[in-house]
């Protein structure tokens, strides 16, 4: 593998408080090269999530070492680790998230304007564009379907266009054919743009696309390999 674009190093996390806390990561050690896609795979409440929440600096360690982009996410100031994450990594969840009295348009003109860009509007639109949704600029997420809000989420985490493409289960709430299609753009702009991609799904299928697969369980990481018959499953 090529020099890692995330690292984590003996990793260990626990939540809630002290009496009742809950081991969700376990001493994980992982490295994912730049312009890698990864799945990451594993059971409900296994730690997938938090595990994106850690490499993305929305959870903090309560040891280890959490090296992305050449930045120590667990040593800065949050509003260091937020305008980070701002800059170099995309975020899409499997809820949308979107802002429900903002449009498509402002939606995802929001990362752009808190980056301070000149052209947040233009930058926005091209983006929304270029996920098929050029005639949905002004609607509002509560006037798309599951899969219109899906790619407005796309476009909103591509828009500062970033280093690394963080996705948790981004097909969960939608159909078959919707989350087909979903899958498709978000393989394809992965390619196109040459980010590093890291994938939580439940869908073996759709794990088997990525580079590679890591299983989570209990807290642990491991490799996990993927034959094509398991994937045909």
């Amino acid at each position: 593998m090529t020099e890692a674009l995330i690292s984590l190093s003996a990793v260990d996390l626990r939540l809630g408080s002290a009496a009742n806390a809950v081991h969700v990561l376990k001493n994980v050690d992982l490295r994912i090269a730049a312009g890698e896609s990864v799945g990451v795979v594993g059971p409900s409440g296994s730690g997938k999530t938090t595990l994106l929440m850690v490499l993305s600096g929305l959870e903090r360690p309560d040891s280890g070492r959490v090296l992305v982009a050449g930045s120590t996410l667990n040593a800065m100031r949050e509003d260091d680790v937020a305008a980070f994450r701002g800059r170099n990594i995309g975020i899409v969840f499997q809820s949308f998230h979107l802002i429900p009295n903002m449009t498509a348009l402002e939606n995802v003109a929001v990362p752009l304007e808190l980056a301070g860009a000149d052209n947040a509007f233009e930058k926005a639109e091209a983006e929304l564009a270029a996920v098929g949704l050029e005639d949905r600029l002004t609607h509002y997420p509560g006037q798309l379907s599951g899969g219109e809000q899906q790619r407005v989420a796309i476009a909103r985490a591509l828009a500062p266009d970033p280093k690394i493409l963080i996705a948790d289960e981004p097909t969960g709430n939608l159909d078959g054919k919707t989350g087909a299609q979903i899958s498709e753009l978000l393989f394809g702009k992965q390619r196109e743009r040459g980010m590093t991609f890291v994938l939580v799904t439940h869908d073996v299928t759709l794990a088997a696309r990525c580079d590679r697969r890591i299983a989570v369980d209990s807290g642990r990481v491991a490799e996990q390999a993927l034959q094509a018959d398991e994937a045909a499953e």
